[in-house]
């Protein structure tokens, strides 16, 4: 149900009510009983709950034990896939 923002046309009481989209909009200001208009809404933010949304939270399980196998690989010692095009930049890293 979306919320809806009114302005009193007496004395500007800017106030929101939650109503559903079938509703009638408000015809009185609950401050002075004057009449109110609904104004154009700002829309809403997104809330997301619970732990995060990352991309890795909807990959499947195979793709996480891929990406744990190749990350274990680099840091056991084995060489590099493209042994001659970083075989001098790994050097200057282990000196």
């Amino acid at each position: 149900m979306p919320t809806y923002e009114y302005e009193c046309k007496r004395c500007g009481f800017l106030f929101e009510e939650f109503q559903s989209i079938t509703a009638q909009p408000l015809k009185h200001c609950p401050k002075c009983n004057g009449s109110v208009k609904r104004l154009i809404g700002k829309g809403s933010g997104i809330v997301f709950k619970g732990s995060g949304f990352y991309a890795t939270d909807y990959r499947s399980p195979t793709y996480s034990g891929d990406a744990k196998k190749d990350s274990g690989s680099k840091s056991s010692g084995e060489s590099c896939p493209n042994k001659d095009s970083c075989k001098a930049k790994c050097d200057k890293k282990k000196k």
